[in-house]
C-alpha cells in the first residue's frame, strides 16, 4: 500500500514537473507587466522579469545578459517601442519563434495622449489603442487596461501552450476579478483626496488620476532623462502658490534635488510616488501592492497637508 501511495505522489510530482517544463519561457519586461503574468502563469510556469523595479525604462540600457534572456524568450509582453525603446534594437533580432504582445496595441486598452509642459490644463485625449505616437505609456495604473493586458496574456499564452490554455483563462480570469475589488477599495479610499492638488516627479500618473478624479497639476519633468530649467520650476512654484499644491512628488528610480528646488519657498510637502511598484511584492500581488503603494502615498502626504 505503501509503495502505490509513493508511486502517485512521484507520478503527479513527474506530472507536474512536465507542465512546467512544457510552460514557454514567458519575459515581462517591467514589473507590472510580470505581476500580471505571473498570476495568468499560476500553476503552469513561471515568467521573467527584465528590469527590476529600482530602473527606469527611461534611461535603462540593455547588458549582455539582458540581451541573452530576450533572444531566449519565447514570448514577450512589453508596453511598446515608445515607452521600453531600449529594446528596439533587439526586438529586431528575435527568432522566428519568438512571439511578441504590445499591450499599448492590444484590444481593450484605452491610451490617453501626452501632456505637454510641465504645467497642465484640462483636456480630454482618450482614445483607443492605434496611433500610439503621442501616447502615454504608463497605461498600466488604469485598471481597466490591467484587465484588458490580463485577457491578452491568457489569450497569448494558451495559442502557445494549448495543453494548458484552461487553466490561463481561469486564472485570468481570477485576477481580474480582485483587480475589481482592488479598484473599488481605491475608490473608496481615494475619494476625499479629489479636491487636493499636488506635483509629480514625470508625468506617469494620468491613468490612476483619470480613474480616480484626482487633482495632478503639473510635473518637474516632461521627460526623466531632461533635466527642466529655472523657467519651468518658476512656473511650477507659481502652479503651486496659485493651484494650492498640497504635495511634490519624488520617485524612487530617480536620484534628484529637483524636488527640494521646487518645494523651497513653499507650502507644500514633499513624498513619494512609484509607477513600477519597487516596494511591491513580487509575482502575484505585485499589482495590487503598486496600487495601494500609491493610494497610500498619495493619501498620507496629502491628508496630512490639508
Amino acid at each position: 500500500m505503501l509503495r502505490v501511495f509513493a508511486g502517485a505522489i512521484a507520478l503527479l510530482t513527474f506530472l507536474s514537473n512536465a507542465v512546467h517544463a512544457d510552460a514557454p519561457k514567458v519575459l515581462a519586461t517591467i514589473k507590472p507587466l510580470h505581476a500580471l503574468a505571473t498570476s495568468v502563469m499560476e500553476g503552469a510556469g513561471k515568467p521573467s522579469l527584465l528590469l527590476r523595479a529600482t530602473a527606469s525604462a527611461h534611461t535603462y540600457a540593455l547588458k549582455p545578459s539582458d540581451v541573452q534572456a530576450i533572444q531566449k524568450a519565447d514570448l514577450i509582453f512589453w508596453i511598446g517601442p515608445d515607452y521600453e525603446s531600449f529594446m528596439a534594437k533587439s526586438m529586431r533580432t528575435l527568432p522566428k519563434n519568438a512571439r511578441v504582445v504590445q499591450m499599448s496595441k492590444i484590444s481593450g486598452v484605452t491610451l490617453l495622449a501626452t501632456r505637454e509642459g510641465g504645467v497642465w490644463e484640462e483636456e480630454d485625449h482618450s482614445h483607443g489603442a492605434h496611433d500610439d505616437s503621442e501616447d502615454d505609456m504608463h497605461l498600466w495604473l488604469d485598471p481597466i487596461n490591467a484587465k484588458a493586458i490580463l485577457a491578452a496574456m491568457s489569450a497569448a499564452l494558451g495559442q502557445a501552450d494549448a495543453p494548458n490554455a484552461t487553466r490561463y483563462a481561469a486564472n485570468a480570469k481570477a485576477a481580474a476579478a480582485e483587480i475589481d475589488a482592488l479598484d473599488a477599495e481605491l475608490m473608496t479610499k481615494l475619494a476625499p483626496l479629489k479636491d487636493k492638488s499636488f506635483i509629480v516627479f514625470h508625468d506617469a500618473y494620468q491613468y490612476y488620476e483619470k480613474r480616480y478624479g484626482l487633482s495632478a497639476v503639473g510635473s518637474i519633468t516632461v521627460t526623466p532623462d531632461r533635466t527642466p530649467g529655472p523657467r519651468r520650476l518658476s512656473e511650477l512654484r507659481k502652479k503651486i502658490t496659485e493651484q494650492g499644491a498640497l504635495c511634490v512628488f519624488s520617485e524612487p528610480q530617480f536620484t534628484s534635488g529637483l524636488v527640494g528646488t521646487v518645494l523651497s519657498g513653499t507650502k507644500a510637502r514633499g513624498g513619494v510616488l512609484d509607477p513600477l511598484g519597487a516596494a511591491a511584492p513580487d509575482g502575484h500581488g505585485g499589482y495590487a501592492g503598486l496600487m495601494r503603494d500609491i493610494a497610500n502615498s498619495l493619501s498620507s502626504c496629502l491628508l496630512a497637508a490639508s
